[in-house]
């Protein structure tokens, strides 16, 4: 964990954006974490996370004049994580992101050291959570999870079941934390 960068994975539905805010709200007191703000080729209304809302053509625009420090196209949507999101991490803080199965290993030439964090769900949750969010059919849903279910999870990535109460993964990826860096050990 020594680029005090943290990538969080996982399919749709299982809960990064949830765990991530969790962890923002309880980890050891004197870390100085950020959250990467994502600009988005969608609605800022869409979805529960606050992100940079702007068109394909924008986000291409961005991606040519090198705005973005990471940057990746999945389902149709344009993702990137701006230099500037990241510079926490050269005043010593540490930096959370929501991240891209597709483009973890690009991730990890750019940024050595980051630590990945897998956040799964059971195909059932998985499926209740999609649907109930309403943004695909039941044909792109049964895709989501074929995905999911045929990814394989990076041997040395933090990996936790988020099914259950949400603090209960909270404190099990805190412990995991703790295990990899002394600084996530709470008192």
């Amino acid at each position: 964990m020594n680029h005090r960068l943290i990538a969080f994975i996982g399919p749709s539905g299982a809960g990064k954006d949830s765990l991530l805010q969790w962890l923002l709200q309880h980890a050891p007191q004197g870390l100085r974490l950020h959250h990467a703000r994502r600009t988005i080729t969608r609605s800022a209304s869409a979805g529960s996370e606050g992100h940079e809302s702007v068109t394909m053509a924008q986000f291409l625009a961005l991606r040519e004049a090198q705005a973005f420090a990471l940057h990746w196209l999945a389902n149709d949507t344009g993702y990137g994580v701006r230099h500037a999101e990241l510079a926490p991490m050269a005043e010593g803080g540490w930096v959370l992101l929501s991240g891209s199965r597709a483009h973890i290993d690009e991730a990890r030439q750019r940024f050595p050291g980051l630590t990945v964090v897998h956040v799964g769900a059971s195909p059932e949750v998985l499926r209740q959570r999609l649907l109930a969010r309403g943004r695909e059919t039941e044909a792109q849903v049964a895709e989501r999870l074929a995905r999911a279910q045929a990814y394989a999870v990076p041997p040395d990535a933090l990996s936790v079941l988020n099914d259950g109460a949400l603090d209960d993964t909270g404190r099990a990826l805190l412990a995991q934390l703790a295990q990899r860096d002394p600084a996530w050990a709470q008192p």
